[in-house]
């Protein structure tokens, strides 16, 4: 928690010192010219028990999603040593296709959800060195495999990778660099989106990394101290804050910034399945989505992916509470 608030309070230091440097034109107060998008997993399909094609379906057809980043994760791919199944990936690939969509794939270890390291079980008995040519020889065959896709714009290689955050085996920035080289070897039109933590960190290193910078964006978490204990809290972070370390990645990479996971679901300690709703509008509510996409309509960015539209669907047919799909439904469609 000590860890936490330092840094967060160096990030408000630094937002304030920026903000009286001339050598910055603000932005407007409100972005209305904005790419929305929605992220797709299914690891969260399955912890809120829906069915995978049928969300997917009605995020393409009635939500009307255009734009998709697409969480693959290695131990579905991947089960069997020697062997994968991409049978999901290309319905999905394909689905999105005839609905007009775009995906941004993301491929590697860490590709988010929890345990955010999805290895497959017979790669956790190996050695680090084993796990990395394992890791190396998947991503090969998923480039290798959709490269010829129109429907992928883009690839996102890991998840967060710089930030120590979720159930994983190693970190490795070196190794990174290995993946990037790896799928640009085999794919040199499409641009690398290397994403960091929106609230804590400043994105240098995810700039040096990739072509594009992909962010997070959250404002009501749960801060995790021990087993069973912990709290609810607010990110004391302005809108503009994301803008000047855009400005920054800009001036210093030449790269832009884009936001991949916008805070549209409840950040609970258990499964949101086994949460309360009562619990869950702690964190997330429609007024509280309606207020994140103000916020990031203030940031300057021009590009968010939402983070929750399975949890809108099990909104939706689960607990009769479709308010916050078709509040998403009316926002995606202005794009």
């Amino acid at each position: 928690m000590k860890k936490i608030l330092i840094i967060f309070f160096l990030v408000f230091i630094l937002t304030v010192l920026l903000m009286v440097i001339a050598f910055f034109n603000f932005p407007a107060s409100e972005q209305n010219e904005i790419k929305w998008g929605v992220n797709f997993s299914p690891v969260q399909v399955e912890a809120l028990k829906l069915d995978g094609r049928t969300t997917y379906l009605a995020i393409l057809d009635d939500l009307r999603a255009k734009n998709i980043k697409l969480l693959t994760h290695w131990n579905k791919i991947g089960e069997e040593r020697g062997s994968y199944d991409f049978s999901e990936v290309d319905w999905q690939i394909e689905q999105a296709q005839k609905y007009n969509a775009e995906i941004v794939y993301v491929l590697g270890m860490k590709t988010g959800r929890w345990p955010e390291c999805h290895l497959p079980d017979w790669v956790k008995n190996l050695d680090k060195e084993e796990q990395q040519e394992e890791l190396l020889r998947y991503i090969k065959e998923v480039v290798l495999r959709y490269k010829d896709s129109g429907t992928i714009i883009a690839w996102q290689v890991e998840n967060e990778p710089f930030f120590k955050f979720g159930s994983c085996p190693w970190y490795d920035g070196k190794f990174l660099r290995q993946e990037i080289e790896t799928v640009k070897s085999l794919d040199p039109a499409r641009p690398v989106i290397i994403s960091d933590s929106g609230e804590q960190s400043l994105w240098i290193k995810a700039g040096a990394a990739g072509d594009i910078v992909g962010t997070t964006l959250y404002r009501k978490i749960w801060v995790h101290l021990v087993d069973g204990f912990g709290f609810y809290t607010s990110v004391p972070l302005p809108p503009v804050s994301y803008w000047l370390k855009g400005q920054l990645i800009n001036k210093l990479f030449g790269k832009e910034v884009i936001n991949v996971e916008l805070q549209a679901e409840p950040w609970s300690p258990k499964n949101l399945s086994d949460t309360s709703l009562k619990e869950q509008e702690k964190t997330m509510s429609l007024e509280k989505f309606r207020s994140n996409v103000s916020y990031a309509k203030r940031t300057g960015l021009k590009e968010f992916y939402f983070w929750g539209a399975e949890w809108w669907y099990w909104l939706k047919e689960k607990q009769d509470k479709p308010e916050i799909w078709e509040e998403a439904k009316k926002i995606l469609q202005e794009y």
